[in-house]
Order: structure tokens, then sequence, then C-alpha cells
């Protein structure tokens, strides 16, 4: 299993290279499922995310876990995010580690932004968030996603 200092290079690594790619969905293929997430952010200059949520696949609900590590940010907020998940040839893929790339903001009830998340199995998921609390964001983290 990678350890969150190698995820951190990979964010950082994807950031480059391929940041603009990820959020194109018309480069990843057809959806093959959707996630919905709730969970609390905080960062000063590096940051942690936990929380969970639930994946839909083939007509089934199934309830995740969503933890992370990462570098960019200020600030607190609960992040509600809801996307599309694309790449996925069976429910297991879904599960493990991923890169994050995203950017955020929010003051008091509102706020918004990007999440873009991407496994070595292929999977990519794509996030609209909405925030609340005081925080602003942008950088790469480090996420594992579990199935309860």
């Amino acid at each position: 299993m990678p350890t969150i200092k190698s995820l951190l290079a990979g964010a950082a690594a994807l950031a480059l290279v391929t940041g603009t790619a990820v959020a194109q969905p018309k480069t990843l293929g057809p959806q093959t499922g959707t996630v919905k997430i709730e969970q609390i952010s905080v960062a000063f200059i590096a940051s942690g995310e936990l929380g969970g949520g639930t994946f839909t696949y083939r007509g089934r609900s199934y309830p995740i876990s969503v933890g992370g590590l990462g570098i960019g940010g200020i600030g607190a907020s609960r992040v509600l995010a809801s996307g599309r998940v694309y790449g996925l040839t069976e429910r297991n893929d879904l599960a493990g580690p991923y890169v994050q790339l995203k950017e955020g903001w929010a003051v008091g009830r509102a706020g918004q932004g990007r999440v873009w998340l991407k496994n070595d199995k292929g999977v990519t998921i794509s996030l609209d968030t909405r925030r609340q609390g005081l925080q602003a964001t942008i950088g790469a983290d480090g996420v594992v996603i579990a199935f309860k």
C-alpha cells in the first residue's frame, strides 16, 4: 500500500502533467457510477479530510468512508460533494488510494469548488462541492476510499 509521502508526490506530479486531462469528462469515457460525500476539511498549509458517503453502481448503493491528507489551503469547512465515476470495470475498483486535485472556497454558508480524484486502477471521480465554513483550498492530496 502506498505511503502518504508517495501519494503526495504522485499528486504533485499528476497536477503538473495531467490536471487538465482529468478535468475534461469527454476524455474519460462513459460514466460508470455516482458518489455523494459529506466530510469535514481542515487546512493550514497542510490539510486533512474525514467523512463518508454513498457510492451507486449498477443500480445499487454502497456506504463508503473517505479520508485524506494533503497540501494547500487554510481554514475549516463542511464539504458536501456529488459527482460522477468514470473507468470502473467492477465495484471493488473504487476502493483504495487516490490522488486528489482540488480548488474551492467557503465563507459562511456560501462556498463551492471542484475535486478530481484518480487511482491506479484507471478510476476517475469528478466532484462538484458545496462548502460551509471559512476556507480557501487549492492543492493536492492523497485520499483513501473504503467500503464500510
